[in-house]
């Protein structure tokens, strides 16, 4: 299946060769890993921080390696925003589907067969191109269980190279389009840039809205509200 892969054409070579080229060492230490016997052990160490649901250092690294070796190919190619768009589409696909979430983060499967189930997934949904043979090199490399990661960081170094800042916005249920629209201008006119937001649904806010962006947090929740008032109440017995 990698020479299937392989076989999509000069992208996926493309992507390969910027990986294991002199100029990008470190991003072929995502690839190779290292020798074998220390590739096994770092595989299982790097997975079972992935199955634990939390991002730790191991997963970052290999993720933030793989995303800039994939932003520089697509900028070179002038591709950056196709490439983003299909690994949302990916994206999408990963949160509704939790057998595609088990397949990319079980160890139960072998790299055969994850980047066959994928190749057909990828082929199914219509992402092609660089995002597609990127993520068929995530499976045949066995780091499917941090493409989640790598996504994240890929966008991230998209939102940086334009200057956007990502706020993350949770609120108690789903606000329309134009409430939405207002807190993204609202967002702008505080940080005089373009803002991206990471729309959460909590619904244990119970209404209000809390706002994450960079070192600054507003809490405007009604839970915050009452746990506030319920400690006011404490120390005024």
């Amino acid at each position: 299946m990698l020479g299937d892969s392989r076989a999509a054409g000069g992208p996926f070579n493309a992507f390969c060769a910027r990986c294991n080229s002199n100029s990008h060492r470190l991003h072929a230490a995502a690839v190779t890993g290292g020798t074998r016997a220390g590739r096994v052990g770092k595989d299982k160490r790097e997975r079972r921080v992935a199955q634990s649901g939390s991002e730790g250092p191991l997963v970052a690294g290999v993720a933030g390696r793989y995303a800039l070796a994939l932003y520089e190919l697509a900028r070179d190619a002038r591709q950056v925003d196709e490439v983003a768009k299909n690994l949302d589409t990916f994206g999408d696909l990963l949160r509704e589907s939790a057998d595609l979430r088990r397949l990319v983060k079980s160890p139960a499967f072998s790299a055969k067969e994850q980047t066959a189930a994928i190749s057909a997934l990828l082929d199914k949904a219509g992402i092609t191109g660089l995002a597609a043979n990127f993520i068929k090199l995530s499976a045949a490399n066995r780091r499917l269980f941090a493409l989640p990661d790598m996504m994240r960081a890929y966008r991230e170094k998209v939102r940086e190279s334009k200057g956007i800042l990502r706020a993350e916005v949770r609120v108690a249920e789903k606000p329309s389009d134009a409430i939405v629209e207002e807190i993204k201008a609202s967002l702008r006119e505080v940080a005089k840039a373009e803002v991206e937001i990471d729309l959460q649904i909590d619904p244990s806010l119970i209404g209000g809205i809390v706002v994450k962006m960079g070192s600054r947090m507003v809490d405007a929740s009604l839970r915050t509200k009452l746990n506030n008032i319920r400690l006011a109440m404490r120390e005024a017995r």
